[in-house]
């Protein structure tokens, strides 16, 4: 079976989302304004108001599409699909895609550079993406602990961490340039490590 194309609102949409990301990347939030955008995109004023509101939720939706696409991986028919370690195997190399991808590593950034000036922005961003990921991963762990998979007083808590552990140093190296993003198989042997070491201590014994 083949399958659908996006209709034509959900192409512009990810186009308008690609060219506010670009311009958001080259000139900084502040500086980025709904003009710029516009003619990077094509368009109206009108059209972004209506979609997203203000410039704030454009750039939350940027974020947004990025961690949709890792959380994903933990959709319910994907999950039942697997076991608990496929799922986390899979859901790694989702995160660390998106953490090396050059938008999100533009957004890091960003945010990094403006968390002063927009906190409220900062505050969406960890929502939409970093913790909406985490919050996921939590329901997940929190089912394997109903069936006896795992032993952990705080699925919260074991989900941030190996979120934590996904990003780790790696991230930071190619965020601030000190290196460049992995080849898969570096990603490949840092997914199965993370995995590993998670499990060996949260599996019930």
């Amino acid at each position: 079976m083949v399958d659908a194309k996006p209709s034509r609102g959900v192409q512009r949409r990810e186009a308008l989302l690609q060219a506010a990301t670009d311009v958001f990347l080259e000139q900084g939030y502040a500086a980025t304004s709904i003009d710029a955008i516009i003619e990077r995109a094509g368009g109206s004023k009108r059209n972004i108001y209506s979609e997203f509101g203000n410039k704030e939720n454009l750039f939350t939706a940027i974020v947004a599409a990025n961690a949709a696409k890792a959380v994903a991986a933990l959709a319910i028919e994907e999950i039942d699909a697997r076991d608990l370690r496929s799922t986390l195997t899979v859901f790694g190399h989702r995160l660390m895609d998106i953490y090396m991808s050059p938008s999100l590593l533009g957004v890091y950034r960003v945010i990094i550079s403006e968390s002063q000036r927009f906190p409220a922005l900062v505050k969406k961003f960890y929502n939409q993406g970093p913790g909406r990921a985490s919050a996921r991963l939590a329901e997940v762990l929190e089912q394997a602990r109903a069936r006896g998979d795992i032993e952990t007083a705080d699925c919260v808590k074991a989900a941030d961490h190996f979120v934590s552990m996904i990003r780790g140093n790696l991230h930071l190296q190619v965020l601030v340039g000190l290196r460049s993003p992995p080849r898969a198989k570096e990603v490949a042997e840092m997914v199965e490590s993370v995995v590993e070491l998670f499990l060996r201590g949260v599996t019930a014994r």
